[in-house]
């Protein structure tokens, strides 16, 4: 029995680190061993103790085993039924933890609304909890409790929790102002190539942060005599730079002038949030933000981060591959009309309510119902770009959609260096998709879904797609170490249960 479950381990560390892209030579270096022990490892050749087990996981980013509970969490997922009924969608994912981070900005109490329990939320609440900040879910656990101490002990980090998130990148802004010199382990997260953070030390420099990474740390000194003298221009269109700067200009007693931003969802709600701190944001929805600083922002303030177009996607995806009639309630609509009008031209057959506004006051939401539909490949190739553009994480849903549809779908996801070659997992559920390239595939349909066993991709979207597959393929799948699922999803499997899937949470070491 013991070699049995040595042989099982080994083969969760063999995909583990196949599907990181690593040889075992590279993995040996990681844990301060030999290739040979890599290879008798994963073979089921060596005893491992639950110490290593952790080290190879946290080397990996991939949840081999977590001390405390029984171990990995995978999903049975018997597929081929259709989904009925409505389903709301839960607050931003990317919102939150741009709050989160924009919460160290506050002296006072923030309580923010119907926060995503997410892993993502959780590594950064840990975070928090280690540098001082007390939080505590409130309102029968929905809302969340922010309260920041006089000083934060930035030096009793939790170097664990912040490797295990890339938005601890978003903590330099906020802390440029409390301190002069302080370190943050570097970020983690998804394993989707490299992600330089070049753009935003070129943001933060102009507010006199000075960066160096040595030793897995990010060493920063602040000199204080260096404020932005003219429009801070980004070189990335990004998300997390664009907030990054945000939160440095908030405190900066003047007015700062950040051009090429991002006007994506989060960038939105992280602006809300600024102004009811006090913070004047003009230009909130277009690419050039004028951010009137206040230097000491002290107030007690209650926010609701809005909705997750990219989740209201990921269930519209899923009526579209499981070819069900549904109902997406709450849906942040001037995030996703570009997706649903390429929806539309491959024949998508769907309606919506009227707008209303999120519990923010400034966010248009819709109801969104979507039925069966005879699809066809859309004649132009599926390609991201900044918001209004089609959302770069909203590509990956294409993939499984494209499988459904009559033709060849070219889906160009140049954002990413590694993310176009997980979708090919559906291959293994009976895909035929093709890999031009590491950000090109080419997708032929109509598919017929197949039921597999197989690990989880190590990145949160094409985690997602693969599981909506295996919702649509007739028979019972498995779904191994869905980790990543949990960082960017809330009780993902309870909540399709409830519209009529069929996926079981279970756990087998």
């Amino acid at each position: 029995m013991a070699d049995d479950y040595l042989v099982r381990i080994g083969k969760l560390i063999r995909d583990a680190r196949q599907h990181r892209g690593w040889t075992q030579t590279q993995l040996a270096e990681a844990l301060g061993t030999s290739q040979s022990a890599v290879n008798r490892i994963e073979r089921g050749n060596q005893n491992i103790s639950l110490e290593m087990i952790a080290r190879i996981g946290e080397a990996l980013d991939s949840e081999i085993v977590s001390l405390g509970y029984a171990g990995p969490m995978h999903l049975r997922v018997v597929g081929g039924r259709r989904l009925s009924g409505s389903i709301d969608v839960k607050t931003s994912k990317n919102a939150c933890v741009a709050l989160l981070c924009a919460s160290l900005l506050n002296s006072g109490r923030t309580v923010l609304r119907r926060v995503a329990r997410i892993e993502e939320v959780y590594r950064l609440l840990e975070v928090l909890h280690s540098i001082g900040v007390r939080t505590r879910w409130i309102n029968d656990g929905v809302d969340l409790e922010i309260v920041p101490p006089a000083e934060l002990d930035l030096a009793a980090i939790d170097a664990d929790a912040a490797r295990r998130t890339r938005s601890i990148i978003m903590f330099l802004g906020p802390l440029l102002h409390r301190t002069d010199r302080f370190m943050l382990p570097y970020a983690g997260g998804c394993d989707l190539g490299t992600r330089t953070v070049e753009p935003h030390m070129i943001a933060l420099r102009r507010f006199g942060l000075d960066i160096a990474a040595t030793e897995g740390q990010y060493h920063a000194v602040v000199d204080r005599s260096v404020a932005p003298d003219r429009p801070i221009v980004l070189t990335e269109r990004g998300d997390t730079v664009t907030e990054n700067a945000l939160l440095a200009a908030a405190r900066h007693d003047g007015t700062t002038v950040i051009r090429n931003a991002s006007s994506n969802y989060m960038v939105q709600d992280l602006c809300f949030f600024l102004e009811a701190l006090g913070v004047k944001v003009d230009g909130i929805g277009t690419t050039t933000l004028t951010v009137h600083g206040v230097p000491t922002i002290d107030v007690d303030v209650d926010y609701s981060p809005s909705e997750d177009p990219v989740e209201a996607m990921s269930l519209v995806a899923a009526a579209v591959v499981t070819e069900s009639e549904l109902t997406v309630r709450r849906v942040p609509i001037e995030f996703l009309e570009i997706e649903l009008a390429v929806l539309e031209e491959m024949g998508l057959d769907h309606d919506r309510t009227p707008e209303y506004f999120a519990d923010n006051g400034r966010t248009r939401l819709v109801d969104l119902t979507v039925r069966p539909s005879k699809l066809e490949a859309p004649i132009d190739k599926i390609h991201p770009m900044p918001f209004p553009g089609l959302n770069i994480d909203n590509v990956p849903f294409f993939a499984a959609i494209a499988a459904v549809a009559q033709g060849q779908t070219l889906i160009h996801d140049w954002v990413y260096d590694n993310r176009a070659i997980y979708l090919t997992d559906l291959n293994r559920l009976g895909g035929r998709l093709q890999l031009l390239d590491p950000h090109r595939v080419l997708v032929e349909g109509p598919t017929r879904w197949r039921a597999a066993e197989m690990m989880c991709p190590p990145a949160l979207r094409p985690a997602v797609v693969v599981l909506l597959a295996m919702m649509a393929a007739e028979g019972t799948s498995v779904l191994r170490n869905v980790y990543v699922i949990n960082r960017g999803y809330e009780d993902l499997a309870e909540r399709l249960n409830s519209i009529g899937a069929q996926i079981e949470i279970f756990r087998d070491i």
